[in-house]
């Protein structure tokens, strides 16, 4: 039997640093494989798991939905027949709608020996109330579809802030535990268990999603057949998905249709040889959070530094994170976010 357990969370919310604490404090002594679904044709965070020996299977795609009906169900039913894991972690785009994981995860279990144990959704508290306004329809589900919300970054929050960001998360998952210890102060294993615990309630969430993925895949089915020019059942994932003109992004209104991630969401992603001071990438970093190159929600990357050595870079809206990294086979960089301008991104990093 394969337990698994699914990491959710928005862009930079926090999965990662979660995983490696569960990793660490929690699953220690298991057979672990880490299956990531990064949006962006750039992967990075792989590069940080391998380096704790753990196996990783990312597979890159822009369009998340079109993943995780096809591709993901395949990826996962190889992995657990190729290397018999005591676990698989699964961690989501955080794009991606936490409702389809479970449910690829389900449509498995008649092939595979598995049992899905835990499904926890990571939120950034200080930025609960913005993204719930701007990214309603991928943010909102994740919270909606959690047995359990770990609210990440609670130790730099006022108490009433974090009491306010919580209530908005009861308002769309009233029956979630959610975690508000600050993580530096709370076991991992105490984490794991409260996620196990709650598993029940996400078969609960989900009894009602069968109907909603067949009322959508009738009115999709339809869709298909007015259009003409689709040569395949899928989106077609050659399009330039950066140069959408949608409405959604006056940021006014809530996203409760059926998008595709690729529909809202815009990545850049590229290799790189150059080399960058610690300086430089501050700076880089500043534009980029002020809103010159576009929403930019997340960048991230490895590259190689000017002093000796290489660098890893976090960012999401308002902070960032520089930290001294292990060596690549090349660059790499990776910047999401909705309308961005790319020819501004990469003139920022000389490319």
């Amino acid at each position: 039997m394969t337990k698994v357990t699914i990491v959710s969370g928005f862009l930079g919310a926090g999965k990662t640093t979660l995983i490696r604490k569960l990793l660490k404090e929690a699953y220690q002594g298991e057979q672990i494989v880490l299956i990531e679904n990064e949006f962006g044709e750039i992967g990075i965070d792989g590069g940080f798991m391998k380096d704790a020996g753990i196996m990783v299977s990312e597979m890159n795609s822009g369009c998340i939905c079109c993943t995780l009906v096809g591709d993901f169900a395949k990826a996962l039913s190889e992995v657990i027949h190729t290397y018999a894991p005591t676990r698989i972690i699964i961690e989501p785009s955080g794009v991606g709608k936490l409702s389809d994981v479970i449910h690829a995860v389900d449509g498995v279990k008649e092939d595979c020996d598995l049992q899905l144990t835990s499904a926890v959704a990571v939120v950034d508290g200080k930025k609960t109330r913005v993204y719930l306004k701007n990214f309603g329809e991928f943010f909102e589900n994740q919270i909606e579809y959690a047995g359990t919300i770990c609210v990440s970054r609670t130790q730099m929050m006022q108490e009433a802030d974090l009491k306010t960001a919580v209530d908005l998360l009861k308002e769309h998952n009233p029956k979630a535990h959610i975690i508000t210890t600050p993580w530096d102060a709370i076991d991992g294993k105490r984490i794991a268990q409260v996620m196990e615990e709650t598993i029940d309630l996400v078969d609960e969430l989900m009894e009602g999603y069968e109907e909603e993925v067949h009322d959508h895949d009738h009115e999709h089915h339809h869709d298909h057949h007015d259009d003409h020019d689709h040569d395949h059942d899928h989106h077609d994932h050659d399009h330039d998905h950066h140069d959408h003109d949608h409405d959604h992004h006056d940021h006014d209104h809530d996203h409760h249709d059926h998008h595709h991630a690729d529909e809202v969401f815009s990545d850049w992603g590229t290799e790189t040889v150059n080399k960058y001071s610690k300086e430089e990438l501050e700076q880089i970093l500043k534009v980029l959070s002020e809103g010159s190159c576009g929403t930019v929600l997340r960048a991230k990357g490895m590259v190689e530094s000017k002093e000796g050595g290489w660098y890893e870079f976090d960012m999401v809206p308002e902070e960032y994170e520089i930290r001294e990294g292990s060596p690549d086979y090349t660059g790499r960089i990776c910047v999401i976010g909705t309308e961005l301008f790319e020819d501004r991104i990469k003139a920022l990093f000389l490319i």
